[in-house]
């Protein structure tokens, strides 16, 4: 299902025609999902009914479900930060595209990504393997702790093959046999495909704007004001990933946005040089780097208040996979 853009006057729309033209001849299609178990089922009509008896409610107005496994446990901590680390990844080296569980990487960078990806399925691989050393000791507390509601049947036999990353590179370009068989259908999809890159310079400023907006104002109030008379606490990541982003943009950075490229360079000279342990022992140069980001903060806000609202083209997302299992798109 898809829905149109809004109609917008644009003075840029020549720069960002040109903008997405370049994302669509330097920039790959990617497509990320996952294989994942779930842990969580809900109860039938008649375990909801016996649970809503002893609060004297109706079952159909209850709603319940049951935690087949505990995720605490080390060794399912391991295989969930696998997908986290993935994930993050994954935000990390490609843009925004606006379909689901897709993002743009450079081309010079896909085999880069494709042995990143690789490896991270061996790391899961292993530690599937790590946690289904785990699982009948895991099955048992499951046992024990579900009382009556445990059900064998909610359990596979083995974990292996549950839990998997999966990527590939799906063409994102009309296909060329159309222009022979369907003329008139073939610039259709050319003008859909357009419209999806245009919107892909969108969303690629709108999630630096929005990152940038966050870090800036995440830093600029723990250098702020005093908590019972001393200057407020924060961690060393409020100012790293703030460098992390100039970084990050600078490798993904489409120019296609004078005034968002000169804030993140205005963001950048504030804080450049500056170690967290300066702004912890330094109290006017604790003042002077916050004074400084709340007037990036204000022309970033500007900038955020300004930006026209658009639809973003979607397709629906795939539904669970049957069985214990489900995939979902990044």
């Amino acid at each position: 299902m898809t829905s149109s853009l809004l109609e917008e006057p644009t003075t840029g729309s020549v720069q960002q025609s040109t903008v997405a033209h370049r994302l669509r001849t330097t920039m790959a299609a990617a497509r990320l999902s996952f294989t994942w178990l779930g842990v969580r089922k809900t109860l039938t009509i008649e375990q909801k009914n016996q649970a809503a008896d002893s609060f004297g409610a109706e079952g159909k107005f209850l709603s319940a479900g049951k935690k087949l496994l505990d995720t605490s446990h080390p060794a399912f901590k391991a295989v969930t930060a696998i997908k986290g680390r993935c994930q993050s990844y994954w935000k990390a080296v490609a843009l925004p595209y606006p379909e689901p569980g897709i993002r743009l990487i450079r081309q010079q960078q896909l085999n880069e990504f494709d042995n990143q990806i690789v490896q991270f399925q061996q790391e899961l691989a292993d530690a599937v393997e790590h946690l289904d050393r785990h699982y009948g000791e895991l099955r048992s507390a499951a046992r024990r702790r579900l009382g009556n509601l445990f059900d064998p049947s909610d359990y596979p036999i083995s974990l292996i093959g549950l839990f998997g990353i999966e990527h590939d590179y799906p063409s994102v370009e009309p296909p060329n046999y159309l222009q022979q068989l369907n003329p008139e259908l073939y610039e259709q999809e050319c003008q859909r495909v357009q419209a999806r890159f245009d919107e892909a310079v969108q969303l690629a400023e709108q999630a630096f704007l929005e990152e940038l907006s966050k870090l800036v104002d995440h830093l600029g109030e723990r250098l702020s004001g005093t908590v019972d008379g001393k200057p407020k606490i924060f961690r060393d990541t409020a100012l790293t990933n703030l460098t992390e982003f100039f970084e990050r943009f600078q490798a993904l950075n489409i120019h296609s946005n004078e005034q968002l490229d000169e804030l993140v360079e205005r963001a950048r000279r504030v804080t450049q040089g500056i170690e967290p342990q300066q702004l912890r022992e330094n109290g006017s140069l604790r003042q002077k780097i916050s004074r400084q980001l709340s007037r990036v903060q204000s022309s970033l806000d500007g900038l955020l208040v300004d930006r026209p609202r658009r639809n973003i083209l979607r397709q629906a997302g795939r539904g669970p996979a049957p069985g214990s299992s489900s995939r979902s798109e990044s």
